[in-house]
């Protein structure tokens, strides 16, 4: 695991680049079920496939990248590939999927013996997951076409910080403490200070690195073409989740009206309405 900073953007890039990408030990059970059904009857197709993946960020990036990269060897392609889960598992097939991704690196192994890391982990993922669900009920509301390229961004838009959860857990876990010990501390202005770069820069470096389709790249960057409103269905989604995780003080943040306020733009929707609308996709 890496225990110190790197000196700068690039030496991080071929860091995690070349990192293993761990994933969650029911992500791998359960594809290991479905191998096991797919070498009985032959029948498991992408859709099927495509559920357990959308489960957990970082195989979703994991198949992506490895697409990405076997579109690059096979044609040269550039970075147009598939923008979603179930189109990656097309593009790949079902039997090249299972050879590619077998005996994977879990999660709670990998950090068996980092518990507080773990469960940092944890959360960033919860939060994933409530952003996507946003995300994708801000589009359908919206009847944007890429709905479903829009709940992938909106689930991978923190995947550096998971994986320097994974890899980096004791500056990942001081990052933490310098922000609940300052409120106030901006999570950019600490990654810099004890990282020498901020996690979003990294995030878009890897997402070019490993060719990832160029409109999850535009959409996953906060601050390219930010008035655009995909930018924004991700952007408002990501932080509505991250300004409610506070199991305390919850919806009663009090940054949570400016961030309806800006949904109700986006929705062209009543605060009444809006509000409404988010409790609704929260369950």
């Amino acid at each position: 695991m890496l225990t110190h900073a790197l000196p700068d953007l690039p030496a991080w890039t071929r860091w995690f680049s070349d990192a293993p990408i761990p994933v969650l030990a029911a992500t791998a059970e359960e594809l290991e079920l479905l191998e096991r059904v797919e070498a009985t009857r032959g029948d498991v197709d992408a859709h099927q496939l495509a559920e357990p993946v959308r489960q957990d960020p970082l195989m979703s990036l994991k198949l992506l990248a490895a697409v990405a990269q076997l579109r690059r060897r096979r044609d040269g392609g550039d970075n147009s590939g598939p923008e979603t889960v179930t189109a990656a598992l097309v593009m790949m097939g079902i039997g090249p999927f299972f050879n590619t991704f077998n005996g994977m690196a879990q999660i709670e192994v990998h950090l068996a013996s980092q518990p507080e890391a773990l469960a940092g982990l944890q959360r960033v993922m919860r939060r994933a997951h409530r952003a996507a669900n946003f995300s994708l009920g801000f589009a359908v509301h919206r009847m944007d076409d890429d709905a479903e390229v829009l709940h992938l961004a909106a689930l991978l838009h923190d995947f550096a910080e998971m994986l320097l959860w994974c890899h980096a857990p004791a500056l990942a876990l001081e990052i933490a403490r310098r922000q609940r010990a300052d409120p106030t501390l901006r999570s950019d202005h600490a990654q810099r200070q004890l990282l020498n770069i901020d996690l979003l820069a990294l995030q878009q470096a890897l997402m070019h690195t490993w060719a990832l389709p160029e409109l999850l790249v535009r959409i996953a960057d906060d601050n390219s073409q930010a008035a655009q409103p995909q930018v924004q269905n991700v952007v408002l989604a990501i932080r509505l989740a991250r300004h409610t995780e506070d199991p305390v003080r919850g919806w009663d943040n009090p940054a949570v009206p400016d961030d309806l306020a800006a949904i109700a733009r986006l929705l062209n929707l009543s605060l009444p309405a809006t509000e409404a609308l988010v409790r609704a996709i929260d369950g």
